[in-house]
């Protein structure tokens, strides 16, 4: 448990960064609410009595240092992340901290292992992109079906999204995502990423009951192309989403997710399909739960306190996958997520 550490939350006042700020308080942490917006700040610390407000801008490092000034960790929910990751990674690096964020934006991913690796493993620090519902949840179920397998030949990941409304920060981080790509798409193949001007496939992807068979977008191209090969052997990633998903994040009045209980969740239903082959065998893992922007909170506050308490395998930059055990961490949600994985 928190045990009463302070971690700071930079972009607290966020969709996500709401639930990450709930969630910490639950497991016994101290959140301290950061952010370029101070006005914001305050609105959120009136309704989390006795938490400390402390803005910061990632163009001003010295505001980044007094805000993680005493933090035991730093999560990073403020996107697009190819703006605020690099800086909110240095100023955990100075101090001395570890570093989480909830990134789905795939080239600020990539970024983050190829800009910060040496220098994170140099200093025995801990940094952890996409620890969240994309790039996180995926990452840990493939990683605990492939279990004693050293390598696949391929891992397929099928989102199975009732809806999608996606919130501001979705949509900004998309913008950018696509700027940087010139408008055209991406997927993971041949062991790497690669761009491309064609339609993604329209497929039909078998889901585990009772979602049943469904019309998917393949190639729909999430942040686990980034975390599973980041660690795992395997040269082809691909990943799907439902049609009714892909059409609501690509329609520009899609409303935002809306509050339906106590817990500010909404009524968005999903599950993910994971399956891995290698050598004619195939192993598959399912998750099931509500809300994808809400269920990224137990992920991460799970990461945050398992690296404070030394339960990591690694150091460096690292995907969830490579830095806990999969199967442990993904037990260790059953309140927010039923998880079927291959038998032992």
């Amino acid at each position: 448990m928190g045990s009463g550490l302070t971690v700071a939350v930079f972009g607290a006042y966020g969709h996500t960064g709401r639930f990450v700020v709930a969630r910490l308080r639950e497991r016994g942490f101290v959140p301290v609410l950061s952010g370029r917006d101070a006005g914001r700040l305050r609105e959120l610390a009136a309704s989390e009595p006795g938490s400390e407000v402390r803005p910061a801008t990632v163009d001003d490092p010295a505001s980044l240092d007094r805000a993680l000034a005493g933090a035991a960790a730093v999560v990073n929910c403020a996107g697009p992340f190819a703006t605020t990751a690099g800086p909110v990674i240095e100023a955990a690096l100075r101090a001395g901290i570890p570093y989480v964020d909830v990134a789905a934006e795939i080239e600020a991913n990539a970024d983050t292992f190829a800009h910060f690796g040496d220098r994170a493993r140099d200093a025995g620090a801990v940094v952890v992109p996409a620890m969240a519902f994309y790039g996180g949840l995926g990452d840990l179920l493939v990683t605990a079906a492939m279990d004693d397998w050293t390598a696949a030949d391929e891992v397929h990941i099928a989102y199975g999204l009732d809806g999608w409304h996606p919130t501001a920060g979705t949509r900004a981080a998309g913008a950018v995502s696509r700027q940087r790509r010139d408008g055209r798409r991406v997927r993971y193949a041949n062991g790497r990423l690669e761009y491309r001007d064609d339609a993604p496939p329209a497929l039909e992807w078998s889901f585990p009951d009772p979602m049943g068979t469904r019309s998917v977008i393949g190639e729909f191209t999430m942040a686990d192309v980034v975390t599973v090969p980041s660690h795992l052997s395997v040269p082809e990633v691909r990943t799907y989403m439902t049609v009714e998903a892909a059409r609501d994040i690509a329609a520009p009045d899609t409303p935002p997710p809306a509050p339906v209980d106590e817990q500010g969740r909404s009524a968005q239903t999903f599950l993910v399909d994971v399956v891995v082959r290698s050598g004619g065998r195939e192993r598959r893992a399912v998750a099931r739960g509500r809300d994808i922007y809400a269920v990224t909170a137990p992920l991460v506050v799970e990461a945050v306190d398992r690296i404070l308490t030394g339960r990591t395998r690694t150091t460096g930059v690292a995907s969830a996958g490579e830095l806990f055990d999969a199967p442990g961490f993904l037990q260790a949600l059953s309140a927010h997520l039923s998880v079927e994985l291959p038998a032992a």
